[in-house]
């Protein structure tokens, strides 16, 4: 078999010693006698096998003459050092090695049968560029800086990766281009820099076989497991993927593994949290501590001894047990780490400080399940790493304090993602100021001349469901407290209880008309009085049970009976968080239209507002097809509420009724950032009139009667201009043509509020289906008849 078979490459390599035979031929003259003889005898050698100098690549001939190849080769492969030095002879970008130290034959041995030799940093396309580079550099004189170091990845007896980086010696190599070598120009040294990774175009300037290669590269190899155990948790620890997650810590193990020499360590982390001197578990899959063990939190005094605590969080030095089971015994289980350590099976630790200028940050926790593998002395070998992972938790915990703070932003003071763009330009101009010391101030942000939009659905009746809901609480509450008095009465005849029975009679027939402060009243009677009094009433054999029960009905949230209240509390909140998922999907859709600014909020129902135009979008791309195409897909969206709302009434612990409006506005304002209450509000005496109507038009009622604009079944649009009316009958009748609405369309005024005059209101009875199956469209009072039946 030849060398040259199943591999590509620009080289056609013959193994020749004949730049290595020209030196000895140089020595033979020497005046050192010992040398001058050594020379002549390797020359002798190769006279007898000329094909040693030609060059060979028959593998078997090469395996024939390994006895003579090391004879030649014995002044660079000393035998006094060959149990010491990791040395080959080989062909170069080949696995086939003729010549090798003891001590490589005996690692390479100590791999395994199935072990196979290969650099582990170089792909197969970069062998062959490689070797195109070194063609350059050799033949044609363009000197190209391509050398990099290679390594290999090889296991020791334990199982455990030992790294060997590599180094060439090429001083004994000869390259000659063939006849099929096309010339190499200046051009095509300039196109080649720039197509490192175009394999296709270095075979085309170097094809396969096109040089000739004569002689053998010598490997220096040395153990850099410790230097790369480094690097390789350095390059972890620098990754932002894998900073402080599992994956790190899963490589983890088995870099420490070959940084230490031991099979199986593990590796875990505690984070000390300083405000409460506790430490904390890292969440996350693959994530141990083995100081807390089990426990997802234990105070630092819990889980250390008094000299251990010293040693990690005032002193902030490395803290090691050589021998668990022995340190066990003597301290009698007063050590409570000792203690957790042995529960889990662990002989010996390291326990490391993450600490930096500002304090303890963390604990680094290195285990291992053998006595003494882990001690103070290779604990040292942590100095080498410990800058690194201080780096990583601290950037950890800087990425941790932005979560927060970023969920705080979106949950609390949210900014919209059209409009983000403005915030990040003035915070960007705030942090300019600032570096170029001028006084930094974040500008107010504004934007003009767009268009609102304004939609509610509004819980009907609200007031009045609450107020029965509380009535019914507070009846039941005086009715059982009613009871016990009477048993009471009966038990010792005492005129404080008939004081009381009247006082809950009294109570009880000023529920009829229930006034604002009449909730707070009777709740003040409850606990001031009537409690206090059931306390003493407790040593009244007959009457424990009955008061016991009474406090068991109480809920220890509001102190008060809740339970009539908590279900329709309970109903209003379900109902704004079915309705707001609803419209926060929709709205997703609405973005990709045309980007707005959305907001909206909960109260007994969902508001919402939207704002679009130009200065929103940054683009000038607006148009006012824009603005009808959403207003549009408000009323659409409000229609789709309605009857999702209705298909869940059902399931709500209280039957509430909802009613819809939708205000236009028909003339751009500006709105502004109140940085104050972290929400857009409008600017301008003339824009605060929107505002006016938006809080007090749903109460409104037609001109000349007492019904409310706003109705359950029906879709009010609230409106001033003639223009405004014909735009929405327009979406109406399309609206009408897909079912949505029906055909009861009528005009209203509404009375005059106030500063504001000349409203009217269209109003369209929403079309409902009971359900996603059934596509029959009903009334209102059809579906409330269907339901019900």
């Amino acid at each position: 078999m030849d060398i040259n078979d199943n591999i590509e490459s620009p080289l056609h390599i013959k193994i020749s010693f004949n730049k290595l035979l020209q030196q000895y031929e140089t020595l033979v003259s020497s005046k050192d006698a010992f040398i001058a003889n050594k020379a002549k005898g390797i020359l002798d050698i190769a006279k007898q096998y000329p094909e040693l100098r030609d060059g060979v690549s028959d593998v078997s001939t090469i395996k024939k003459r390994e006895k003579e190849i090391a004879f030649i080769l014995q002044d660079t492969f000393s035998p006094l050092l060959t149990n010491n030095e990791i040395k080959t002879a080989a062909a170069p970008f080949h696995d086939l090695i003729f010549n090798a130290s003891e001590r490589f034959k005996d690692i390479i041995k100590t791999a395994g049968e199935d072990f196979k030799l290969e650099i582990k940093n170089i792909a197969e396309d970069d062998t062959y560029i490689v070797a195109c580079a070194i063609i350059l550099s050799f033949c044609h004189g363009f000197h190209i800086n391509f050398k990099r170091p290679f390594y290999y990845e090889i296991p020791d007896a334990n199982g455990i990766m030992r790294y060997y980086k590599i180094l060439y010696n090429a001083d004994f190599c000869e390259i000659t281009p063939n006849e099929n070598a096309p010339e190499i120009t200046n051009e095509d040294y300039n196109e080649l820099l720039d197509n490192f990774e175009n394999i296709e175009l270095w075979k085309k300037k170097f094809p396969p076989n096109s040089y000739t290669f004569k002689g053998f590269a010598i490997s220096n190899i040395f153990d850099v497991t410790d230097d790369q155990s480094i690097s390789n948790i350095k390059s972890n620890l620098i990754s932002d993927e894998k900073s402080m997650k599992s994956e790190l810590i899963e490589s983890f193990h088995g870099i420490f593994s070959s940084l230490f020499g031991i099979k199986d360590l593990k590796v875990g982390f505690s984070i000390y949290n300083e405000e409460d001197d506790v430490f904390e578990r890292i969440y996350g899959e693959g994530m141990s501590s083995y100081l807390l063990g089990e426990d997802e939190t234990k105070k630092c005094a819990d889980a250390l001894c008094s000299f251990s605590y010293h040693r990690l969080l005032k002193e902030n030095k490395v803290f090691s047990i050589s021998n668990i089971d022995a340190d066990s015994k003597c301290s009698m289980g007063e050590a409570p780490h000792i203690t957790s350590l042995k529960k889990q099976g662990i002989k010996s630790a390291i326990f490391a400080p993450i600490a930096n200028d500002d304090g303890l940050m963390g604990i680094i926790e290195i285990v291992s399940t053998k006595a003494q593998e882990l001690n103070s002395i290779n604990a040292n070998k942590l100095a080498d790493v410990m800058p690194y992972i201080v780096s990583a938790v601290e950037r950890s915990k800087k990425e941790e304090e932005n979560l927060i703070e970023a969920i705080i932003q979106k949950e609390c003071t949210s900014i919209h993602s059209s409009v983000h763009w403005r915030f990040v330009k003035e915070a960007k101009n705030f942090i300019k100021s600032d570096i170029f010391g001028e006084q930094a101030s974040f500008k107010k942000i504004a934007f003009e001349n767009v268009y609102p939009l304004y939609g509610q659905m509004d819980i009907k009746g609200s007031s009045e469901a609450r107020n029965l809901a509380t009535k019914k609480d507070l009846s039941l509450q005086l009715n059982v407290a009613k009871s016990i008095f009477e048993k009471a009465l009966q038990i010792e005849s005492l005129p404080i209880y008939e004081q009381f029975i009247y006082q809950i009679d009294d109570y009880l027939s000023g529920l009829n008309q229930f006034q604002v402060d009449s909730e707070q009243q009777i709740s003040s009677f409850f606990k001031n009085e009537m409690e206090t009094a059931f306390e003493h009433m407790k040593v009244l054999k007959d009457l424990k049970p009955e008061i016991e029960s009474y406090f068991n009905s109480i809920d220890d949230k509001v102190d008060v009976l809740y339970n009539f209240r908590k279900q329709y509390d309970d109903t209003v909140a379900l109902i704004n968080k079915s309705m707001a998922a609803l419209l926060d999907k929709k709205q997703v859709e609405a973005q990709k239209m045309y980007p707005h600014y959305f907001e909206r909020f909960k109260t007994d129902g969902v508001e919402h507002n939207m704002y679009i135009g130009e200065s929103i979008t940054k683009e000038d791309s607006f148009n006012p097809i824009y603005l009808y195409n959403l207003r549009l897909w408000q009323l659409q969206v409000m229609c789709e509420m309605e009857n999702d709302f209705y298909q869940m009434q059902p399931e709500f612990p209280v039957a509430l009724d909802v009613a819809s409006m939708v205000l236009v506005f028909n003339q751009p304002l500006t709105i502004s950032f109140r940085m104050d209450e972290k929400q857009f509000d409008v600017d301008g005496t003339y824009n605060a009139r929107y505002e006016i109507v938006k809080k007090r038009v749903d109460k409104a009622h037609i001109k000349g009667t007492s019904e409310r604009v706003t109705q359950k079944g029906k879709i009010s649009i609230v409106y001033s201009q003639k223009q405004d009316e014909i735009e929405y009958l327009q979406y109406i009748k399309f609206l009408q043509a897909k079912h949505y609405v029906d055909a009861d369309v009528e005009i209203v005024e509404l009375e005059d509020l106030q500063a504001v005059t000349g409203l009217k209101a269209i109003r369209v009875s929403v079309l409902y289906h009971k359900n996603e199956v059934d596509k029959a469209f009903y009334t209102y009072d059809d579906l409330m008849t269907e339901i019900k039946a």
